[in-house]
């Protein structure tokens, strides 16, 4: 079976580079999708970012794409930009919350 808890912890280590929070506490990663065999499998990511002229887009995206390769059972890779819904700052959780110091 395969672990896709394991997929939104690996993301974890991914930290924006410039709010210094990692990118599932604060609310950018939208969906993860597992497709095929656990050896062989395919995963496909939806992630957003603060705002759409967000300059370090390119290695936000690449930064996601390295930490999902780092899973041996993770092949093939697509990271998906999205901008809908339209990020907010009710999308971080606690756990962001607290690293910004917000609560």
């Amino acid at each position: 079976m395969i672990d896709v808890e394991f997929l939104w912890q690996q993301l974890k280590t991914v930290v924006d580079p410039e709010i210094f929070v990692n990118i599932v506490d604060l609310g950018l990663v939208y969906a993860i999708n597992v497709s095929g065999e656990p050896a062989n499998c395919s995963v496909t990511v939806d992630v957003t970012l603060t705002s759409p002229g967000c300059p370090l887009a390119d290695t936000i995206l690449d930064d996601v794409k390295r930490a999902l390769l780092a899973v041996s059972w993770c092949k093939n890779i697509e990271v998906n930009l999205v901008f809908e819904p339209s990020w907010n700052k009710g999308m971080i959780t606690e756990a962001g919350l607290m690293e910004l110091g917000l609560i």
